[in-house]
């Protein structure tokens, strides 16, 4: 009885808590964030016993691919650092698109083949960077064979960046999508029968319980920090697929993939109760960030794969993806949007769009 009184004065505390700190709120927004709240941790949840489950089919083989170039954005930490790490070890020239290029050079000392390293500036919060990291990039290497698009920010206060964009759109989505469109022709150049290129968007279970909110794609009305990331994420796998359909349509041979790492013990989880309250669980029910980079490098490199773009990958096998993101109409739009937002031309994809 002592337990079942506690535990409902917990629940009772934490319930008004929340309200005072979000009585400036309607009733509504409050229950679509409870609700944001409880479907995100049921996609964790569920995350967490897909990896279990099937952490023995976490494995890659590193192909010999010494003249080949991929390009990662991020990758100073984390699973991009184990990405690279990766990459390094297959003999590609890689090159980082991190916001202190600094940082290469201490990690070029700690891996394999570290003289195959190069780093260029990158914001990913400005769409300029994203065009002069493009330049420099193509104007060293015309032909490329991999573009990881692996940087990503996860939760956080309102904030629109300096091109007018909701901060995780613009980071996990917009300039990625930006970044695929300036670096295509690269991609293209690349690709060949038998040995094709490849987009890898390195995405979330996180995008389970998202949707796109197509009226007002910057969240203006009102902003849930959890729905953003989930629109994030959810507009990378989305793009991957259309993205993958189009190149497919027009016979190229570049093809596109969206990957969930698993759930990784790294710095997106500062700020959270998982790393303040709970960081012991991190540490024994997470993955590492080397175990996180597996399914990464298997979408990187599997040879079947080449038959089967547009896949979401999660523990090197196809993953369970919400119905929103299948919906090829939704795609289509969020296509035209993200086309709009950067004022470029979809036809370089392929297929003729609208915008």
């Amino acid at each position: 009885m002592s337990v079942a009184i506690a535990s409902v004065a917990v629940f009772t505390t934490a319930v008004a808590v929340y309200w005072y700190m979000n009585r400036h709120k309607t009733l509504k927004h409050i229950l679509i964030e409870l609700r944001y709240t409880v479907d995100m941790q049921g996609a964790g949840i569920g995350g967490l016993i897909d990896d279990w489950v099937n952490v023995g089919r976490n494995k890659v083989v590193l192909p010999e691919t010494k003249e080949k170039i991929a390009v990662i954005t991020g990758g100073a930490r984390g699973i991009g650092t184990e990405v690279i790490r990766g990459l390094l070890k297959a003999n590609m020239t890689v090159i980082m698109g991190i916001r202190r290029p600094e940082l290469a050079e201490k990690l070029a000392e700690t891996v394999e083949n570290g003289e195959k390293l190069k780093a260029f500036k990158l914001d990913l919060q400005s769409l300029k960077s994203v065009k002069e990291f493009s330049e420099k990039v193509l104007s060293e290497h015309p032909v490329i064979h991999l573009l990881v698009n692996n940087a990503g920010i996860m939760f956080g206060d309102y904030k629109l960046t300096e091109d007018n964009v909701e901060t995780q759109l613009a980071v996990n989505h917009l300039s990625h999508f930006y970044l695929t469109h300036l670096l295509l022709p690269a991609l293209k150049n690349g690709g060949q029968v038998g040995e094709i290129s490849r987009v890898v968007n390195v995405t979330s279970c996180a995008h389970y319980p998202g949707k796109i909110f197509f009226d007002d794609i910057n969240m203006k009305e009102h902003y849930d920090t959890t729905a953003a990331y989930a629109q994030s994420k959810l507009a990378q796998l989305m793009s991957s697929r259309y993205i993958n359909t189009l190149l497919e349509e027009e016979g190229y041979k570049v093809r596109s993939y969206a990957v969930h790492p698993g759930i990784v013990n790294t710095d997106l989880f500062e700020g959270t109760m998982f790393r303040s309250v709970f960081p012991w669980a991190m540490r024994i029910f997470f993955k590492t960030p080397a175990q996180g980079a597996v399914s990464i490098l298997h979408t990187c490199f599997n040879k079947d794969l080449e038959k089967h773009g547009g896949l979401y990958i999660s523990n090197c096998i196809e993953g369970i993806s919400n119905k929103f993101s299948k919906n090829v109409e939704h795609q289509k739009k969020l296509f035209d949007i993200s086309c709009e937002l950067l004022k470029i031309n979809g036809k370089s994809y392929g297929k003729p769009q609208s915008c």
